[in-house]
C-alpha cells in the first residue's frame, strides 16, 4: 500500500463503511456545489463580453460615423500589418531557433537553447521603452555613431525612425518569438528521428530536411506558438503607442480616454473581439487533423549533426542575435542607466507605493487564481468526464481575451454590483460608499483573475495527470467523499505545479498594461502605469527603475521553465537511449 493509501487507511475507523444512501446523497451535494460554481465561473468569465455588446449597442451613434471614416480603416490596416509582419518574423525566429538547437551539436549550445528563452522575462512596452532611448538622435547609439564617423550635430547623421511599423514589428517578433520557440522545440524532441535521418540518408540538404520534413511536422506546435505571440501582439498598447502605431487598442484606449466615449471604445473593442475569435479560428485549423509523429515505442531523440570549422561560431552568432535584441540589450541598458539614476539621486522614495500596490493587486489575483486553478483543474476528476473539460474550456476564455476588451467589458457588470451593493448598505446602516469595486481596485483584481485563470489551470492539470488514479480510487474506495479526496490525497501531490502556476500568474499580473490602466483606482500607480506614465512625458530616465524591477519579476517565468527541465530535456532522453 502507498503512502497516501495507508494515511487513508489509518484515518479510517476499522471496519467502517458508510451507507449506501449516505455516500449517494454526499455526491449529489457534490455535484451540485460543483454546478453551482461552475456556473458562477461561467457567468463572471463571459460577463465581460456580454457587457460590451450592451455596452456597444447603447451608443448615440453620432461618434461612430467619424470613427467608420477615419478611425477604423487606419487602425484596421495597421493592426492588420502589425499581425502579418509579427506572425512571420516570430515563426522565423522562433521555428528556426529550435531547429538549430535541436539539430546541430556545437560548443555552448545548451547555453543558447536556455538563452532563447530570455526575451520573455521582458514584456513588449519596456523593449520599446528601452530603445526608444536608445536610438535617440541625442542618445547613446547615435551619439556613438557620430563621434566614430566625425559627425558634429544630430542632423548630420540621422537614422532610420524606430517610430515606424516596421519599427514596431522588429521589437514585438523579437520579444515574442519565445511563444514560438518553446512548443516547437518540444516537439521536434518528441518526433520520431527516423523521417529526418531518411531524408538526409537520400541526399536532402539540411535546408530541404528543415523545409521539406521538420517544419510540417511542427505545424500543430507553431500554429499554437504562433497564435499566443499574435495575441499578445494584439494586447500591446505601450509599444504600439509609442511608437506611433495606431492599433485598435491604442484606438480603444484613445477614444475611451481621450474622446470620454465609452460607447465609441466598446464598439471598436468589438471589432478586437472578431479579430481574436479569427487568430483562434485560424490556429484550431492549422492543427486540424495534425498529430504527433511516431509513437513512445518506436521515437527516439534525433541525432544532432556535429558543425566543423567556422560553422560552430556561425550557428552560434545566429542564435545570439534575438537573444541580443530581445534580452540582453534592453536589460543592459536598464541596469545601467537605473544604477546611474540611483547613483545620483538614490534610490526614489515615491516608487515604493508602487511596489505595494503592484505586490497587493497582482497577489490578491494571484491567491485567488491558484485556488480556483486547483478546484477547477479537479472537477473532471470529482464531477464527471463531461462536465469537467467544459469548465476547464470556460475557465481558458478569459486568456484569450485582451486587456482593454476585458476592462470595457467589466465596467457595466462592476456598475450594477457596485449600485446593489451600495443599495443594499444604505439600506442596512444608513451609508455606503458609491464606488465599491471600481473605486476600490477589486475591478483590477477580477480583470487579472478572468484573464489569467487559463495559466493556473493549465499548470495543475499538468499535476494533476502525474497523480496515480489509483490514490483516489483508493480514498473513495475507504469511504471518503470527493471534497475529502481532494483535500487529502490530491492537492498534497499537486502542490507544486500550484505553486508554478502561482507564480507565473503574479508575473503576468505585474506585466500587464493595458487592464490596469483603464481599470486603477484614481490616484493610484502600479510599476507599469508609472513607467507608463513616464514614456508618455518623455522622461526615459525616470521610469528605469520601474522598468528594472518589472525585467526581474519577468525572469521568474524563465526560471521555472529551466527548473522544470524544459532546455534539457533531450539531454536526459539521449542519457536513456544510451
Amino acid at each position: 500500500m502507498s503512502g497516501a493509501s495507508a494515511a487513508i487507511a489509518a484515518d479510517t475507523p476499522h471496519g467502517a463503511a458508510p451507507a449506501a444512501g449516505q455516500s449517494s446523497r454526499r455526491a449529489r451535494r457534490a455535484s451540485f456545489a460543483w454546478g453551482f460554481g461552475a456556473l458562477a465561473l461561467a457567468l463572471l468569465v463571459l460577463s465581460p463580453v456580454v457587457s460590451l455588446v450592451i455596452a456597444a449597442a447603447q451608443g448615440s451613434g453620432e461618434l461612430w460615423p467619424h470613427l467608420l471614416a477615419h478611425v477604423l480603416p487606419q487602425a484596421m490596416r495597421e493592426t492588420a500589418l502589425l499581425l502579418a509582419g509579427v506572425g512571420l518574423l516570430v515563426v522565423g525566429l522562433g521555428a528556426g531557433a529550435a531547429w538549430l538547437v535541436t539539430a546541430y551539436e556545437f560548443p555552448g549550445r545548451r547555453w543558447l537553447e536556455a538563452g532563447l528563452l530570455l526575451p520573455m522575462a521582458v514584456p513588449t512596452y519596456i523593449v520599446a521603452y528601452a530603445y526608444l532611448d536608445l536610438m535617440h538622435p541625442i542618445g547613446p547609439v547615435q551619439t556613438a555613431l557620430r563621434g566614430v564617423l566625425g559627425y558634429a550635430r544630430p542632423r548630420d547623421l540621422v537614422l532610420p525612425d524606430l517610430r515606424s511599423l516596421p519599427g514596431c514589428i522588429l521589437l514585438l517578433g523579437f520579444v515574442l518569438y519565445p511563444y514560438v520557440y518553446l512548443p516547437t522545440r518540444a516537439l521536434f524532441l518528441m518526433q520520431a528521428a527516423n523521417l529526418v535521418e531518411a531524408a538526409r540518408m537520400l541526399g536532402r540538404s539540411p535546408a530541404s530536411v528543415f523545409l521539406r520534413v521538420a517544419l510540417p511536422m511542427a505545424r500543430p506546435a507553431i500554429a499554437l506558438g504562433a497564435s499566443l505571440a499574435l495575441m499578445e501582439a494584439l494586447n500591446d498598447i505601450g509599444a504600439a503607442e509609442f511608437l506611433g502605431v495606431r492599433t485598435l487598442t491604442v484606438q480603444v484606449y484613445a477614444t475611451w480616454v481621450n474622446r470620454s466615449d465609452l460607447a465609441g471604445a466598446a464598439q471598436i473593442a468589438l471589432v478586437m473581439l472578431v479579430a481574436v475569435a479569427a487568430l483562434v479560428a485560424v490556429e484550431r485549423r492549422a492543427r486540424r487533423g495534425r498529430g504527433f509523429a511516431g509513437t513512445a515505442q518506436r521515437s527516439r531523440a534525433m541525432a544532432r549533426t556535429p558543425l566543423r570549422g567556422w560553422a560552430p561560431a556561425g550557428a552560434m552568432a545566429l542564435g545570439l542575435v534575438p537573444v541580443a535584441i530581445g534580452f540582453l540589450i534592453p536589460a543592459s541598458y536598464l541596469a545601467q542607466a537605473a544604477a546611474t539614476r540611483i547613483a545620483r539621486t538614490g534610490f526614489p522614495e515615491t516608487i515604493l507605493p508602487e511596489i505595494g500596490n503592484t505586490l497587493l493587486y497582482a497577489g490578491l489575483a494571484t491567491a485567488i487564481a491558484a485556488l480556483l486553478g486547483v478546484l477547477v483543474a479537479c472537477a473532471p476528476r470529482l464531477v464527471s468526464e463531461r462536465f469537467g473539460p467544459a469548465l476547464i474550456r470556460v475557465a481558458s476564455l478569459g486568456y484569450a481575451l485582451p486587456g482593454a476588451i476585458l476592462a470595457i467589458g467589466l465596467l457595466g457588470p462592476l456598475a450594477l454590483a457596485d449600485t446593489a451593493v451600495s443599495a443594499a448598505l444604505q439600506a442596512t446602516l444608513g451609508s455606503a460608499p458609491a464606488l465599491i469595486g471600481l473605486g476600490t481596485g477589486s475591478a483590477l483584481v477580477i480583470a487579472y483573475l478572468i484573464r489569467f485563470l487559463a495559466v493556473s489551470v493549465g499548470t495543475c492539470e499538468a499535476g494533476l495527470a502525474r497523480v496515480p488514479p489509483s490514490l483516489p480510487d483508493a480514498a473513495r474506495m475507504l469511504g471518503r467523499g470527493p471534497t475529502a479526496t481532494l483535500r487529502h490525497v490530491q492537492l498534497p501531490l499537486t502542490w507544486p505545479a500550484a505553486l508554478s502556476g502561482a507564480l507565473l500568474v503574479f508575473v503576468d499580473c505585474v506585466k500587464e498594461l493595458p487592464a490596469t490602466l483603464l481599470l486603477r483606482p484614481l490616484n493610484v500607480e502600479t510599476l507599469a502605469t508609472h513607467l507608463y506614465g513616464e514614456a508618455a512625458r518623455g522622461t526615459y530616465e525616470d521610469g528605469t527603475i520601474a522598468a528594472l524591477l518589472i525585467v526581474a519579476v519577468g525572469l521568474i517565468p524563465v526560471a521555472i521553465l529551466l527548473r522544470l527541465g524544459a532546455p534539457h530535456a533531450d539531454g536526459r532522453a539521449n542519457r536513456r537511449e544510451s
